[in-house]
């Protein structure tokens, strides 16, 4: 099966990798797993997981053999039309940015029909956006009325506690090491963003792996800083 825009799993699309709001989580392996009877709304701004969850939910489907998609909806809301055509034929099915369809009548119109068709196929559907659905300026009413029905959760951005936990998680995950220094280092002089943390995390895995060495605080340097 082939999921739009080259989806691809990895390691970092776990649930058990998101420590943030718990019953959001547990409702999402239940659609995944087909134990739960409703659509599934995610609301909260950049960086509270939610791109993560949908992520980890479509991973979780298919592993369990089921089918499953993830549909990033800011990448693709000029095709919507299109695009959606025949997708109420997977398991589940998880649309990221619903904020990206509202305004175009086009667009709303045609996930008017999609979560239609999705309806009368059981399909579990799981949406995302920056808000909930009434305050998102989608013209079509009743779309807005069909996303209200699905069960609402509203999730926060990570303190840095839980930041440098995730953080640490996933370098585990891959056999590598980070102190407390090299967490410091990397929250105060690189970035804050734990999206931007796990692409950084990929590069010193690789470099790490390369050079046999230790992720320290010199060798971080090197690593993001070669000319320095």
């Amino acid at each position: 099966m082939q999921l739009p825009l080259a989806f691809k799993s990895s390691a970092d699309q776990r649930f058990v990798d998101y420590l943030g709001n718990a019953p959001a989580r547990a409702s999402l392996e239940q659609a995944a797993e087909a134990s739960l009877e409703y659509n599934i709304f995610l609301a909260g701004p950049q960086g509270s997981g939610k791109t993560h969850l949908l992520r980890a939910a479509v991973s979780h489907a298919l592993a369990l053999g089921r089918s499953a998609v993830y549909v990033p909806l800011a990448r693709m809301a000029p095709m919507l039309p299109d695009m959606l055509e025949g997708f109420e034929r997977h398991d589940v099915i998880c649309l990221d940015d619903m904020q990206a369809v509202a305004g175009s009548a086009e667009a709303e119109e045609a996930m008017f029909h999609f979560y239609n068709r999705a309806k009368q196929t059981g399909a579990r559907l799981a949406f995302s956006a920056s808000g909930m659905p009434a305050s998102l300026s989608i013209r079509l009413p009743d779309l807005v009325s069909r996303l209200e029905q699905s069960v609402r959760f509203t999730l926060e951005v990570l303190d840095e506690d839980g930041k440098r936990q995730v953080l640490l998680r996933r370098a585990r995950q891959r056999g590598l090491e980070l102190d407390d220094t090299a967490l410091d280092y990397l929250f105060t002089r690189v970035s804050r963003d734990l999206h931007a943390l796990s692409q950084i995390l990929d590069r010193l895995d690789h470099a790490s792996l390369a050079a046999q060495r230790r992720l320290t605080v010199p060798f971080i340097k090197t690593v993001l800083n070669p000319v320095a």
